[in-house]
């Protein structure tokens, strides 16, 4: 892996193909590669695809604590223009989705288009109080047990679909490397309630949730549609995608998913034009929800 530094942090980051810059970001568990290695792999010949490990996991220096979801998304920032990205397409999983819409929210000239791969507007935004804090104080308690127990709590949360030996193994090895300040500032980074930036998204955007998610279930999925819908009157549009039989981690489940939901690819940096999410330019503004059928 590369590294660059950012702000004093170190950040370690794996870069393949040519192409528009795909961003990708991981959830609050794992690393980039082993998130999205099927990703680096199948969409390289399209993008230039950057898998970075967030400050505080896989390879990347620890942030402290009260590092906040606006410090990762400075960071990120700073990580783009490192790399001389100047605007980028950003995916993002879990934690990684919050991440997004922060990104998005500070530093909009940065992000061509959105994917929100189960992703929440926080805990504090998407789930309920009481949900929130015991998110929160399970992470918390994590963070201090052993990292078998935190591979032996959460592992068995992430698939649902069969998924191949090899990327299981992977998986498993980066969650036993996990960094238990990191993992705390990423908890913590999570919990924030972000609700309020969903009315400003004004890129396209393609929500991807698998229907046995039970972390970020479907009601999750459709409070995001709702709000984010509502700012499509000032914005190119956006999709949702439910992949059946799919839970946490839909990138590992459907490794072919997130390439044939990318017809982000045509975006411009600026608004693109009515379109580019594949539909006819009548419907560019309404909200696409293919539950409860087959993703195609």
């Amino acid at each position: 892996m590369d590294r660059v530094d950012v702000d004093g942090l170190t950040i370690a980051y794996e870069r393949a193909g040519h192409g528009p810059p795909l961003v990708l970001l991981h959830g609050y568990v794992g690393d980039g590669p082993a998130t999205w290695r099927h990703q680096l792999d199948g969409l390289s010949a399209d993008f230039t695809v950057v898998a970075w490990d967030a400050p505080g996991a896989g390879q990347s220096g620890d942030p402290p604590e009260s590092f906040g979801i606006a410090g990762y998304a400075d960071c990120l920032a700073g990580f783009l223009d490192a790399l001389n990205l100047r605007s980028a397409h950003i995916m993002g999983l879990s934690f990684g989705g919050a991440l997004a819409l922060e990104f998005q929210h500070r530093h909009p000239e940065l992000v061509r288009t959105l994917v929100l791969a189960s992703a929440y507007a926080g805990w504090r935004g998407s789930l309920s109080a009481e949900a929130a804090d015991a998110r929160l104080a399970q992470a918390l308690q994590l963070s201090r047990n052993s990292g078998r127990d935190f591979v032996d709590t959460l592992l068995p949360t992430m698939f649902a679909l069969q998924v191949a030996p090899q990327d299981l193994e992977a998986f498993r090895a980066a969650l036993e490397n996990f960094h238990p300040v990191g993992f705390r500032a990423m908890a913590l980074a999570t919990a924030q309630d972000l609700r309020a930036l969903l009315r400003g998204v004004n890129v396209p955007t393609l929500l991807v949730y698998g229907n046995n998610d039970q972390r970020a279930p479907i009601t999750v999925a459709e409070h995001l549609r709702r709000e984010i819908h509502v700012s499509a009157r000032r914005s190119p549009g956006c999709r949702a995608r439910v992949q059946r039989g799919a839970s946490r981690s839909v990138q590992q489940s459907s490794p072919e998913l997130p390439d044939s939901a990318l017809p982000l690819k045509t975006a411009s940096p600026d608004c693109p034009p009515a379109g580019v999410l594949g539909e006819p330019p009548r419907s560019r503004r309404v909200m696409f929800w293919d539950s409860p059928h087959p993703a195609s």
